[in-house]
Formats: C-alpha cells, structure tokens, sequence
C-alpha cells in the first residue's frame, strides 16, 4: 500500500543534523533528505515533495538561493528556512527571493518543528484544493459574487465595535461609544492620538460600520513621501506627467469611490499639499497629474495625527480651513499607559494571533509577568507590545509559561510611572543602549535589527561574555560575532 503521508525534503550539509530531524519527523512524515542543493533538486525533480525543509548555511548554495530555485520550477511546494542566527538581511532576502513560509531558529524545539511542518502541509493541502475548486467554478460571475459577500462579511465581523479588544472600565468603551453614533452618519471624521494607539484600526471600524461598508477603504500615510509622490498616490497621473510616470494611474480618492479614504499622518503634511487637499475637499473633484480634466468623487474622509494640530494651526503649520474640513468629529484615542486595564485581553488576543501566526504552541503569561506589564508605561503603545509578546514568544524556546525574566530589560526595569528606567543591577549590555527606538517608529528592517541587537545581548549574558560560547550558540564564526558587535557598538561594561 503506497504511503500517504506527506513528503518532506529535509536539506542539510550536516548528516548527524538531517538524522535528528529525521528520527523526530519519521512517524508523522514521508521524510527524504539531501546533503546539497544538487541532491534537492534531484529529488523534487523525481518526487512529489509538500514541504522543502533547507538549513541556510551550506556551502556553495545557501538556503535562501535554494528555497528560492524551488519557489521558480516547484511554486507549490511549502518553503522553510532553518538558521542558527536569524540575521536581517537574511529574513529580508528570504521573503524577497525564496517566499518562505516560515523561519525556524535554531536550538529548535522537537514539538514547535512538528507543529510548523504540520501547519505547513496543511497549508499545502488547502492550496491545492483551493486550485481544484478554482478549476472547477471557473470563476464565474455567480460565485465570484458569493465569495466577495462572504469575504465582506467576515471582514464586518472583524472589525465589529464589540470586537474591539479591551477590559472592564476601559476608557475605549466611550470611544466606541461616540464611533457608533458617527458611523451611520457621511461626516469627517478626525482620530487623534499618539502613536500605535490604533488609529487605523478604529478608521476600519469606522468604515465597516458605516453605510459605505459594501465599497472600497483604501489608506495612505500622508507623511511618508513628498509632494508630488503624493499627489501622485492621491489624485493620480497621467503616463508622461513627470519623470518615472511610465503609465496612467488611478489615485486612491478614486479608488475609494463610494467608500472611504484614511488619511494618516495628516498633520505632517505640508503647506502647499494642504492647499491641494482643501479644493478636493471643498469641490468633490480630483484633476489627476497631467490633465485638466478633473473626476468627481464621492468619498467619506477620516483623518488621523498624533500631533496637536491646535497647536499647528496657532504656529501657522496647518491651515484652520482644512482643520475645519477634516475635524466634523475628533475622536480622542487614550495611550496604552491610560488603560492598563487592557494589557491582560491585549496580551491574550495578541498571544493568540502571534503563536498562530509563527506556527508555535501558544503560551500563558505569569501573574508577575502580567503586572510588570501592566506598570510599564509603553511608549510606544499597542505596537510596542505587540512587538514585545513576538521577541517572547521568539525567545520563549517553547515554554509553556513565560515570567519576569523573560521580559525585555526596560519593562523589567520599570516601576509603576517610569518610562523604561533600567535598574543599577540591570545588565550591562542592555543599560549600554537603553534609548531603543520603540517598534511605532521602525521599518520592518529596523525591528528586525533591534530583535537582533535584543538576541546578541541576552546570549552574551546568558554565556557571561564568553564569546567563544555565544557564536557557537548563534552558529556565527568568532569573526561574525565581533563584526556584529562592532555594528550595533556593543560591548561589556564593568559591574
């Protein structure tokens, strides 16, 4: 009887290493294993392989080159990486070229890499009997309709006021309060905020409540490009417009006729775009870049800021007359440090969510680990925490139950009121650099630098500076090591 188990593809250079996962993977798996990238390829070619399996440092081929051969000949077939040092570029370069699927970290846990490969044959299957089904519907107009009903009431569902995470007391009750009673209603709305209080998130909710839930919502963070770009993204252009418009495009207020636009970072703006803005807002029409011609438009408008734009307007920053536009209803949205009542639900939906989406066991948090939480002032709000729960969870090595101790040095370091102080005793390589940017200002590339900055630091603790043991535990040579030393300027401090 032929085996209908699913087939992995483990490959690694080390033989000992491919016998160990091999004995771990054989009960549940059809395992085959290759030495080389020649060897894989030699398999796939002859095999019908769900999941390919690759260790990133091997001679000639690295993994990421590998896994990306086989996202090209094999684009079916699930893709994993294992590294004994999750590097930056490496992540970067991986999701890029090769699409992985999931990063495994070495030492890895038995149970969490079963769990990964079961996720991932799922994932497997799904896909092929998504194309079945595809094949088979043809897409017709019929069910292509269904589906988008479905699609949008799901997302309804998500985005629900009930389903707003927060606990008993929370001043975000009366925020959801006001947002249900503008819903309903085609008036601008303005969110206000610090950031990472989750300003784009109530902008959804708004949407999906409202009577323009059946049309697009489209977003744009107004203070990330320069004036023409934006305009560009906004109102559109015509090919020619100016350098690099090689074809016509749409703008997002076109996009989101009939719908909703979020426009982020409002108050970052500047003077001259804030005049351009003013006219669509004032006559309901777009005239794209390179063209008299001007569309009307049909859009509902919520904005968002974290700066006082009272403040702006007195200073001669942000004109009183877009304020009064874009300011029908202001909503105020509390720091995360104004409601520690909703660190605990925050804690456990985002638990959740980040073991799920890392295909790990999930974990519960000690009572200690909870209140530590709880008196850390979170500069960085909802984002800051949601980047913290990820480094424990990514350090948590599996644990069932995570504690003080594997918290981040600047929580542990704060008492209640204090806004990330780090103890005498705290160690010195996190009191080295304790000014870490927080996770609201960061690209994906800066947090993932900053986790492995977070990495460096606690192996070398963990090693007592030994670095003969902390490369060996990262799988870097002793000259990787001092080089990432040298460019994060880490170093041991007396005491």
């Amino acid at each position: 009887m032929a085996d209908s188990r699913p087939t992995v593809l483990l490959v690694d250079d080390e033989p000992l290493s491919l016998e160990t996962m091999t004995r771990i993977l054989d009960e549940r798996f059809d395992v085959r294993s290759a030495l080389d990238a020649e060897q894989a390829e030699r398999i796939l070619t002859e095999e019908w392989v769900q999941v390919v399996v690759s260790d990133q440092r091997m001679p000639g081929t690295t993994g990421v080159e590998l896994l990306a051969i086989v996202r090209e000949r094999w684009p079916d077939v699930v893709r994993i990486i294992i590294s004994g040092y999750t590097d930056a570029e490496d992540i970067i370069d991986g999701i890029n070229r090769a699409g992985i699927y999931q990063y495994i970290t070495k030492p890895w846990h038995p149970e969490n890499l079963l769990l990964t490969l079961d996720n991932a044959c799922r994932l497997y299957q799904l896909q092929r009997e998504n194309e079945r089904l595809a094949l088979e519907n043809r897409m017709s107009a019929a069910s292509l309709e269904r589906r988008l009903s479905q699609q949008r009431k799901q997302v309804r569902r998500n985005f629900r006021l009930d389903a707003v995470v927060r606990g008993p007391n929370s001043p975000l009750h009366a925020v959801c309060d006001q947002l249900a009673r503008v819903a309903p209603y085609d008036i601008p709305v303005l969110l206000t905020g610090e950031s990472g209080t989750g300003k784009e998130l109530f902008a959804r909710a708004l949407h999906y409540n409202s009577l323009r839930a059946e049309r697009p919502f489209v977003a744009e963070n107004c203070g990330a490009l320069p004036d023409q770009l934006l305009e560009s993204e906004l109102f559109g252009h015509r090919r020619g417009a100016f350098t690099g418009a090689v074809a016509d495009r749409v703008g997002l207020f076109e996009q989101a006729d009939g719908g909703t636009i979020f426009l982020d970072e409002i108050g970052d703006v500047s003077p001259a775009f804030q005049v351009k803005l003013l006219r669509v807002l004032q006559e309901g029409e777009i005239r794209p870049l390179g063209t008299n011609q001007s569309r009307r438009i049909d859009v509902r408008v919520v904005a968002a800021t974290n700066r006082d734009l009272d403040q702006a307007m007195a200073d001669g920053c942000f004109r009183p007359d877009l304020y009064y536009r874009l300011a029908g209803v202001t909503l105020q949205l509390p720091p995360l440090r104004e409601r520690p009542m909703d660190i605990a639900p925050l804690c456990e939906r985002l638990i959740e969510n980040t073991a799920a989406a890392f295909g790990i066991a999930q974990p519960e948090l000690t009572e200690a680990a909870l209140a530590q939480l709880e008196h850390y002032p979170w500069p960085g709000n909802v984002r800051e925490l949601a980047n913290e729960i990820q480094r424990l969870l990514v350090l948590g090595n599996g644990r069932p139950r995570l504690g003080v101790d594997e918290l981040s040095p600047r929580i542990r370091g704060a008492s209640a009121g204090e806004a990330g102080m780090v103890p005498p005793n705290a160690s010195s390589c996190a009191a080295q650099d304790e000014v870490t940017v927080t996770a609201a200002a960061l690209s994906l590339k800066d947090r993932v630098e900053q986790l492995e900055r977070q990495i460096l630091c606690e192996t070398l603790e963990q090693c007592g500076w030994n670095k003969s043991r902390a490369a060996q535990m990262l799988d870097l040579s002793r000259v990787g090591l001092n080089k990432k030393l040298e460019r994060y300027r880490l170093k041991q401090t007396a005491g």
